[in-house]
């Protein structure tokens, strides 16, 4: 059994899968045991269940010391993991292998924890069996040998078949998993893997699998491609009006476009960033406004490195139209807008009517009359900060202090956002409140 510089099947095409699997359990039970094996497992394996005796993982048990993510920081997780967007085409991807309802899909992130999985119940029912469910840790060191936890230790696409596993209790199960890498950086995301009952084993199922991580990391790169035009395209005018050195970058500090200032891929923005005046290590003391879905870096000559008077910033909040509420950002270099959803409109609302800030229990209370639906909020929250990351901070969310706020509403707030179920919208209308500024 030797190792492969591809993805390497579990199973060579035509071998006899219940043969195989006595051959594992006889291997299995030699190394556990310290006798005389009757083969060498294949390289990836070997290296696992070594590194996991090393360890002193318990192949009866695994780490049962793994405490299962809750459900506020698993959608934490989901929307932190960087995989969030390309979830419907790794589903689609693979749809093939589940749909005959023996197998089970499953994401997880750079740590192996379980965010997403989709399959048949019944075959969802055998994985709750082993804990193999959202928010559980399936890393290496926690659950032993798995397609998941052993892709991301060895950085590439495995199979994993009947007694390869380390934990035995997973003995009669197969899974394919491979690596999903952020295209910008190399880094490792995490990964998606294919289990199922043993008998489903089949070698072309790591190829596919592999293929559609593959995919998934070009569909992330043409995602990134596109926001960077997109924001290149909002700043291109302001930089062309300045004439002075200037960047605009994305929330995560890759450069869409640059003015008099040495081209570069990203820049490390400091953390807690809003606008104001901050140092960075590359560019010295820079001055930062916010743009949809990133900022406008300005290098100033002082070396103050206080909070700048940069000029005044104004968000005005158009809710006049039900159909099409519209945000407007200006300063002195400039303006640019975006149309939220209504029910992000109704967030910007209460924002605006809230300077102080919202956690997001009160947001919950606010929107749905619930403040344990705060899980809801995180995710709202989420998807508006892609295009508002320099106008709302968090802990709690509110508008950026430093900014003069405008909220244009129709005097007949029956008008505003007419289908709105937010309990603090529906108060509102019943006060009769107009227009704020």
């Amino acid at each position: 059994m030797t190792q492969s510089t591809g993805p390497e099947p579990a199973l060579a095409a035509g071998e006899d899968p219940r043969r195989y699997a006595q051959i594992l359990t006889a291997v299995y039970d030699a190394t556990m045991t310290g006798g005389k094996s009757p083969a060498r497992p294949r390289d990836v394996i070997g290296d696992s269940w070594r590194r996991l005796q090393t360890l002193g993982i318990d192949p009866e048990l695994g780490n049962p010391a793994e405490r299962q993510m809750d459900a506020s920081d698993l959608e934490l997780s989901r929307r932190e993991s960087g995989l969030f967007d390309i979830l419907d085409d790794l589903a689609r991807g693979l749809e093939s292998v589940v749909q005959d309802g023996d197998n089970i899909l499953v994401v997880a992130d750079r740590n192996g924890r379980v965010l997403w999985r989709s399959g048949s119940a019944s075959v969802l029912d055998r994985a709750d069996g082993l804990g193999f469910v959202e928010g559980a840790n399936w890393a290496e060191d926690s659950v032993g040998t798995n397609a998941i936890g052993t892709a991301l230790v060895s950085r590439r696409a495995v199979q994993i078949f009947s007694a390869e596993h380390y934990v035995r209790s997973h003995h009669s199960w197969t899974c394919a998993g491979a690596p999903i890498r952020d295209p910008r950086t190399g880094q490792v995301l995490g990964a998606i893997d294919v289990s199922g009952p043993a008998k489903t084993v089949h070698p072309t199922t790591i190829a596919l699998v592999d293929a559609v991580a593959r995919l998934a990391e070009s569909q992330l790169r043409e995602l990134h491609r596109s926001t960077l035009d997109r924001l290149r395209s909002v700043a291109a005018p302001m930089l062309a009006r300045l004439r002075a050195p200037a960047l605009a970058v994305d929330a995560n500090g890759w450069v869409a476009a640059v003015e008099s200032v040495a081209l570069r891929n990203r820049i490390l923005l400091p953390e807690d960033l809003a606008t104001g005046r901050f140092w960075l290590p590359t560019l010295g003391v820079c001055d930062f406004e916010p743009l949809p879905g990133g900022w406008l870096v300005r290098p100033t000559s002082t070396m103050d490195s206080g909070v700048a008077d940069i000029g005044s910033t104004t968000i005005c909040i158009d809710l006049r139209s039900s159909q099409k509420p519209r945000i407007e950002v200006r300063s002195e270099v400039g303006e640019w807008t975006h149309e939220p959803t209504p029910r992000h409109a109704e967030i910007l609302y209460l924002l605006a009517t809230h300077r102080q800030g919202r956690t997001a229990s009160q947001m919950a209370a606010d929107l749905f009359g619930d403040d344990g639906r705060s899980i809801t909020v995180r995710a709202e929250m989420s998807r508006l900060r892609k295009h508002l990351a320099g106008i709302i901070s968090t802990q709690p969310y509110r508008l950026d202090e430093s900014a003069t706020v405008e909220v244009l509403m129709p005097s007949d707030m029956a008008r505003f956002l007419p289908h709105s179920s937010a309990p603090a919208i529906r108060a509102a209308r019943g006060a009769g409140a107009g227009p704020l500024a």
